[in-house]
């Protein structure tokens, strides 16, 4: 018999260099423990709600805010050495702007609708800090949703509708309530929160838990 099944909820922005590396070393444990329990589900969770919708020039925007080009050269470089020690192609100079990441989070909800999901996630996180896309333009997003199998043509017209948006504005705001303040969260079977980027050992340890705690609950003659 297999494992009964647990949801891991994940709470991400593609924008977010700490989420991206959070999936990397989740995605190893995964792919060491095929026979893990997880059902995965991905939420929305904007770092810049209030970004216009054009987005902004990614440097500028982050020397002011963490006081000129010395700090967030240093910044950026802490970020390789830790993606490089992760075994993660990251650098943080690739994506020249921060977008407005409201119509992304549509595209990974609309791309769960058709069992997309997961895969749309990575898309959104290979086509921002590996290939440094502008994921806020509506024709990039369409362009990522027709390579990850996604009829381009439904996508381009979602877009344009601005369908479904209220919807993900309403489960951040559902997330904030619960509790939710920063990315990357993961909580699982809706009672363990987990922050930040785990390391993939971890993430084997909560898998063999699990799969003990399974064990357990169906016995020796199940």
């Amino acid at each position: 018999m297999g494992f009964a099944m647990v949801k891991l909820d994940i709470f991400s922005d593609p924008v977010c260099p700490w989420c991206y590396l959070g999936k990397a070393n989740l995605d190893r444990a995964l792919e060491a423990h095929p026979d893990h329990a997880f059902e995965i589900e991905w939420h929305p969770f904007q770092l810049n709600p209030g970004m216009p919708a054009e987005g902004v020039v990614k440097r500028d925007y982050l020397m002011a805010r963490f006081g000129g080009e010395a700090r967030l050269t240093q910044i950026h470089q802490q970020f390789r050495d830790i993606a490089t020690k992760a075994g993660v192609t990251m650098d943080p100079d690739v994506p020249q702007r921060i977008p407005n990441t409201l119509n992304a989070h549509g595209l990974i909800h609309w791309a769960g609708l058709e069992g997309r999901q997961s895969l749309m996630v990575a898309a959104l996180f290979r086509a921002y800090w590996v290939e440094g896309r502008d994921i806020g333009d509506p024709a990039v997003l369409a362009d990522i949703g027709a390579e990850a199998g996604m009829e381009r043509g439904v996508v381009e017209r979602l877009l344009a509708s601005d369908a479904d948006l209220d919807l993900i504005r309403g489960r951040e705001a559902h997330a904030r309530e619960r509790g939710v303040n920063a990315v990357p969260t993961f909580v699982i079977a809706n009672q363990y929160v987990l922050s930040g980027a785990q390391p993939p050992e971890l993430w084997g340890q909560v898998i063999g838990e699990l799969a003990g705690l399974d064990a357990g609950a169906r016995g020796p003659d199940a």
